[in-house]
């Protein structure tokens, strides 16, 4: 009688079970071929289960016919365009605004209209700042130029602008690094809106031919809705070029500091192996 272990046996076994599962595969692939779908419904039996089997299936509601059920007749292109931001009104729509937003403001910042269609007003603007700026100083060079101080601006603080609708965001940049008398290249600082919806604060940067007024007549007063903030360009590449030829004399030397603190503590990090495999070696090589 063949052993049972002997490799014989088993490469028969292996092959019949192959065989098995290949005949399975077919059957059910067979009838997987005569599969039913019933009309409208994601559900599916085979053929031979059609008659056994019973479903109550209608076809999903399209976004407009719940509309229609939900009293809303409402056309869906119409809806789109409702929430697409509209950037040009009517100077009868531009005054309703203005009107509506100084009637909701809680301080005496209000908008005004004047003759010729521009309308002027406030805005609120939060710095965060995380690097220092150089502010222009007294301090003057042998050459005779003024030098500039570099130091910290403190985060957080809020600062209002009189600005009209003309005024882009670059404008603005402009005229809040002049009021701190910042001597930094505008390009290095970006203003970003702030938004708050469902619990949830999204920011996104602005371009620099948007109007910031114009955003704070739509959005209204409230400066949860919506609020501006000043920060340092947050882009994947440093912008050298916006950057004073002291400014990056002081980056050089702030790296020489950090690649001389690296390489003392990689130093002693190895001094402590060698002497630990020294110990080691002592402990092996001395008699016991």
């Amino acid at each position: 009688m063949e052993d049972l272990h002997t490799p014989c046996f088993c490469m028969s076994v292996k092959l019949t079970n192959n065989i098995f599962l290949l005949l399975f595969w077919l059957s059910c692939s067979f009838k997987l071929m005569q599969t039913h779908f019933p009309a409208g419904c994601k559900y599916a039996c085979h053929a031979e289960c059609r008659e056994r089997v019973s479903l109550d299936c209608h076809p999903a509601a399209s976004p407009l016919s719940q509309d229609h059920l939900n009293n809303n007749n409402t056309p869906l292109h119409d809806v789109e365009k409702e929430r697409e931001v509209r950037t040009e009104f009517s100077r009868e729509e531009i005054q309703q605004k203005i009107d509506q937003y100084n009637s909701l403001t809680r301080d005496y910042l209000k908008m005004t209209l004047s003759p010729t269609g521009v309308y002027t007003g406030f805005v609120k603007v939060m710095m965060d700042l995380r690097r220092p700026v150089t502010v222009r100083g007294g301090q003057r060079a042998a050459g005779g130029a003024t030098m500039g101080e570099a130091f910290y601006l403190p985060r957080g603080v809020i600062n209002t602008l009189h600005i009209s609708s003309e005024n882009t965001v670059k404008q603005v940049i402009m005229a809040l690094l002049n009021k701190f008398t910042v001597a930094d290249n505008p390009a290095k600082y970006a203003l970003y809106k702030r938004c708050r919806r469902d619990e949830q604060v999204y920011v996104c940067k602005l371009a620099d031919v948007e109007k910031p007024l114009f955003l704070r007549l739509v959005a209204g007063p409230d400066l949860d809705t919506l609020s501006f903030v000043l920060r340092e360009q947050q882009t994947g590449e440093v912008m050298w070029d916006a950057f004073s030829i002291p400014e990056l004399r002081n980056f050089l030397r702030i790296l020489d500091k950090e690649e001389q603190e690296q390489k003392e503590a990689i130093i002693r990090r190895y001094e402590v192996c060698r002497q630990r495999l020294q110990e080691a070696m002592m402990a092996v090589g001395s008699p016991s």
